[in-house]
């Protein structure tokens, strides 16, 4: 599925995935298909090694289509959370490493996105990143929790996610949420680089076996979670 707020590059065996909707970047039906087709794409082309997800300026993603979570329709509200998390579950999950490159604000499920990449490269900007939905009146849906228990600092989860923490980028490193900050400038030739020399020294086969390894148990309950939200019939959130 395509979508204007999606596009893709191809550079030096790297994919990137541009998203841009002109505003808050919000993670909805159509731009969810439209970066799990790239995700297809990259997997199934071997001149691609390494892919990028890269936010507008100012803005990685706000998070959900608030449009649709704030609604009345509950089986659009299950199903958006639901493929929410199969993105997340498919970018931690894929076979080929997944670069961030975290242009600004990166909220509720923004901030997931970024915990289903490998490596987080941060813009030194004044930007918000963390999970805010205890703030907004909403609960993580329990594939979230799973994730950010894997992912964020055990010194931080706790506030990250019972007391809704938004952080800097800078004060996000140590969160877990981002790796490093360069200036905004830099952020999207930075994060190029950091996968195209993922790409170059990683064998692709020996890293797919590894993330079974390492994230498989993670990777199982999410899936079996996400399914359960999809049954239930009752909002996640």
């Amino acid at each position: 599925m395509s979508s204007p707020h999606v596009t893709t590059e191809r550079r030096d065996g790297v994919m990137i995935v541009h998203l841009d909707d002109a505003k808050a970047n919000a993670l909805s039906f159509e731009v969810i298909a439209a970066v799990g087709a790239a995700i297809d794409d990259a997997e199934a082309d071997d001149s691609v090694g390494a892919l990028v997800i890269h936010g507008r300026p100012g803005r990685f993603s706000g998070g959900f289509d608030l449009g649709v979570m704030f609604g009345d329709d509950m089986s659009a509200i299950i199903g958006l959370v639901a493929d929410g998390g199969a993105l997340v579950h498919r970018l931690y999950g894929s076979s080929i490493p997944v670069v961030a490159a975290c242009t600004g604000h990166a909220l509720a499920a923004g901030a997931l996105v970024l915990l289903g990449c490998d490596v987080r490269v941060g813009a030194d900007v004044d930007a918000k990143v963390g999970l805010n939905e205890v703030a907004i009146k909403m609960v993580l849906p329990d594939w979230a929790f799973t994730i950010a228990e894997d992912r964020l600092s055990k010194r931080h989860v706790q506030r990250a996610l019972a007391n809704a923490r938004i952080t800097t980028p800078r004060e996000a490193v140590d969160v877990g949420y981002i790796d490093e900050v360069v200036p905004a400038d830099d952020v999207l030739e930075r994060a190029v680089a950091v996968a195209a020399e993922l790409a170059s020294t990683l064998d692709p086969s020996a890293y797919q076996r590894t993330v079974r390894k390492l994230r498989g148990p993670v990777l199982d309950l999410m899936e079996q979670q996400i399914a359960a939200d999809r049954a239930a019939g009752t909002s996640p959130v």
